[in-house]
């Protein structure tokens, strides 16, 4: 009897994913975010626009890495948050430097500050200070804010807090978007 009515709930179940409008959707999302890609926000040929001063690396502009991978992350020294994430971020960039673009801006930031925190820390990360507007569909509301971005410019992850980057998954999902 107890068998029955496991089947009984595991069809009705199976019967609300596969035929209620919205469902499928709403678990694929909140169980298989790589499944969502299509759906995904794009960066545009104007969001890329933004003039980077190298602090570590040479000068560029962000549309220099347009059709690339990008780890691009907005921080600040002054951020706690921030500066308990770099450690991972540093971990990540020796393993996946060769796969993804890392593309790090410090934000309300002196530069002598900024260079002083990376040699402390021997974090060798390229990092930027923005000489020009960024765009509204990017500009961090909090700090640290990150966003991971395939070579078409779809924004896979956007994270609005301090995190671990150096997890298999987030090494599984970079080698999985530069296929």
């Amino acid at each position: 009897m107890k068998k029955n009515i496991i089947y009984i709930i595991l069809i009705a179940v199976i019967a609300v994913i596969a035929f209620i409008p919205g469902v499928k959707e709403k678990l694929q999302e909140a169980f298989f975010p790589v499944a969502t890609i299509e759906n995904a926000v794009h960066i545009s040929e104007e969001d890329y626009d933004i003039d980077l001063k190298g602090i570590n690396v040479p000068s560029t502009n962000l549309k220099a890495f347009k059709g690339k991978a990008v780890f691009l992350n907005f921080w600040g020294t002054w951020c706690p948050p921030c500066r308990k994430e770099w450690p991972s971020i540093q971990k990540l960039y020796e393993t996946r430097k060769d796969h993804v673009n890392f593309v790090l801006i410090a934000m309300e930031d002196k530069e002598d500050a900024v260079r002083k925190f990376l040699k402390e820390n021997n974090y060798n990360v390229p990092v930027y200070i923005a000489q020009s507007p960024i765009s509204e569909k990017i500009l961090p509301k909090v700090f640290p804010t990150t966003y991971l971005l395939d070579k078409d410019g779809r924004i896979l992850i956007k994270e609005d807090a301090s995190r671990d980057w150096n997890t298999e998954s987030t090494h599984q999902f970079i080698d999985n978007i530069i296929k």
